[in-house]
Order: structure tokens, then sequence, then C-alpha cells
């Protein structure tokens, strides 16, 4: 039996055999899809950190910390594949790697577990990053008259404005 050879092409969505005609040209589909792919890489991040902190806080907080969280890391969980789909249907491949998720994040996890109380902080951090990477790929969508890409990001945005602020409000 012949052993098949491995291809060292990568495959890219330019090598996609048929044509998008969507009515966004294909510089700017890329562009959008690299900003998605920011988001989803922020968001999968504090995915992340959400569910972590919800197995590992302590304290007198605990049941309200464990249930919110648990809220949170659900929905940003289901938000997830919401976001890889949108960069799919653009005609590129979402990034879905702890290796291109760490070079596109811009969210610094933590190196332990943290107290309660600054668990919080850096979950407000986490969504107030999660927004501002949203907001930053509005330009692009905005140019390219893309309202799907747009109703995801005002989506992302109102929800994870809202996280930060009922998080911040346990702060106060």
């Amino acid at each position: 039996m012949a052993k098949a050879s491995k291809s060292t092409t990568k495959r890219t969505a330019t090598t996609a055999s048929v044509r998008i005609d969507i009515g966004i040209s294909d510089k700017d589909r890329a562009a959008i899809a690299q900003e998605l792919s920011k988001l989803l890489a922020d968001s999968y991040t504090l995915y992340l950190m959400t569910h972590n902190f919800h197995w590992n806080v302590t304290g007198p907080l605990f049941n309200t910390l464990h249930t919110m969280f648990m809220e949170q890391y659900t929905e940003q969980w289901n938000a997830l594949d919401e976001i890889a789909e949108r960069i799919r249907a653009l005609g590129h491949y979402a990034p879905g790697t702890y290796r291109e998720y760490s070079k596109l994040s811009s969210i610094e996890e933590p190196e332990s577990v943290p107290e309660a109380l600054d668990m919080i902080r850096l979950l407000v951090k986490g969504n107030e990053s999660v927004a501002k990477t949203a907001r930053a790929a509005f330009k692009h969508v905005d140019e390219a008259n893309d309202q799907p890409s747009a109703d995801l990001l005002t989506r992302r945005l109102d929800i994870h404005e809202k996280n930060a602020w009922m998080l911040r409000s346990l702060l106060q």
C-alpha cells in the first residue's frame, strides 16, 4: 500500500474552488475576518477565564459569583460558534487553537487562582477588552456595508458592556 504524501500547502480562503460573491470584496472580507478572529480569540480567552473562576471561586461571595460566572461563561460559549461561523461565511478559516488565540487575544490571563474580588476585577477588564475589540472591528464592517457582522458586533458589545457593569457593581 502506498503511503499518502503530506501536502505542505496551507489551505486558505484564497484557495477555495468556489468564488464568494456576497457584495463584499475579497479584501474587505479578509479584513473583517481578521478583526472577527481577534474577537473570537478575546471571547475564547474570556470564556476560559470565566469558567476557571467559576470552578475555583471561594469566600463569602461564592454562591453569587459561582452562579454569575456560570451564566456568563455559558453565554460566551454559545457566542464562540456564532463568531467562528461568521468568519467562515466570509470565506476564511476561523482560528481554533490556543497558539492562535494567544497571538490574537488582547486579554492577559492570570498565572494563578486569584481571590474572589480580583476575579471580578479581571473579568471586568476582560469584558471591557472584548467590547473594545468588537468596537474596533466596526470600522472595517461599516466601510464594507457588512450588516450581519455589524449585528453580531452590536450584540456582543451589549452583552460584554452589561457584564462589565454587573461585575463592576459588585466592587462598589
